[in-house]
């Protein structure tokens, strides 16, 4: 089971109506829920039980309804997330401009993700759990940073799969410098490091893409994987017996709005990883080339698709299969 843990939120994306005026449509949204409905879509459920979970503190508002039933209406578990009554949605505004990245602007006071505490972290995770993602914006927001970090670390020293994505919302920061040394601890933490050449020129600035993959890898990860935008998606992985580096491109598909590409590609990378049963340490330090090209693959399939829809409207397992 992959199990994914942040914030829950809904985006207000733009639209223009009939009298061409901005307005705003409210669409699930926040990176690691995306992540969790992408793997939930590709991985369905085995025996009556879902292979994706997800966990965060949900409002019992009519967004964080919508937000809980959505998750089951998409193969993922919910019976590892905390309900608030007296706290809200957060909400995300997101401005479009064409050949740019999503800018958002987020709404969090008193918001129930954001206020994910250590005593809403489990004593243990379900023994099916071995895969555990984090990331985004959860981590710039107290106390819910501390509460994850501290289930992430504790998870680090057991047999489980830590995947993290920094998906950075430069906005959200205080400190870039105090963020850059908690991130390289997250990073030490973890098994896998899923980032965005965004991400990277807000990291380490300046520096050249090879470099700070490096960087990344002296850390402890064993595998870094870097998405390019139009440039496609490239891992190097850390082996006994040396370094993998394989790249893959994106598919010729129409872009509408790049909304949840990143976000799905993470979920589809581990999906496709967990169906060929290698969402192991053992097994990903053993990855071969022609293994790893065939994720990367798969993952840009999965984004190339969410990219040609409105909003983070992850593929199903069919229509990425259905793709040359």
């Amino acid at each position: 089971m992959v199990l994914c843990c942040g914030e829950a939120l809904i985006d207000m994306i733009p639209e223009r109506d009939s009298a061409g005026r901005n307005i705003y449509v409210p669409c699930y949204g926040g990176s690691p829920y995306n992540t969790a409905i992408a793997a939930g879509r590709i991985l369905g459920v085995r025996d009556s039980r879902p292979q994706t979970a997800f966990f965060s503190r949900l409002s019992t508002d009519f967004f964080g309804e919508e937000l809980a039933r959505n998750l089951e209406a998409n193969n993922v578990s919910t019976k590892l997330i905390r309900r608030a009554p007296n706290e809200t949605t957060t909400l995300g505004f997101v401005k479009l401009d064409e050949g740019k990245e999503p800018s958002y602007i987020f709404y969090t006071s008193g918001a129930a993700d954001r206020s994910l505490a250590l005593t809403d972290i489990p004593p243990a995770l379900p023994v099916e759990v071995h895969c555990l993602l984090f990331g985004s914006i959860s981590m710039t927001m107290e106390p819910s940073a501390s509460a994850i970090e501290s289930l992430v670390f504790r998870e680090a020293k057991n047999d489980i799969v830590i995947s993290h994505d920094p998906n950075v919302r430069a906005m959200m920061i205080g400190s870039r410098e105090a963020w850059v040394t908690r991130f390289e601890n997250w990073a030490a933490a973890s098994t896998i490091i899923k980032i965005s050449a965004a991400d990277f020129d807000y990291i380490y600035p300046g520096l050249a893409l090879e470099s700070c993959i490096k960087k990344l890898l002296a850390l402890g990860p064993c595998l870094v994987v870097a998405t390019l935008g139009k440039d496609g998606a490239l891992a190097c992985l850390h082996t006994g017996g040396g370094d993998i580096k394989v790249s893959a491109p994106v598919v010729d598909l129409p872009v509408t709005d790049t909304i949840g590409a990143g976000d799905t590609f993470h979920g589809a990378f581990l999906s496709f990883l967990e169906l060929e049963e290698k969402l192991n340490r053992r097994a990903l330090v053993c990855l071969s080339e022609s293994e790893l090209r065939k994720a990367l693959v798969f993952a840009n399939k999965a984004a190339s698709l969410v990219c040609s829809r409105k909003g983070a409207n992850p593929p199903l397992l069919s229509e990425i299969n259905a793709l040359p």
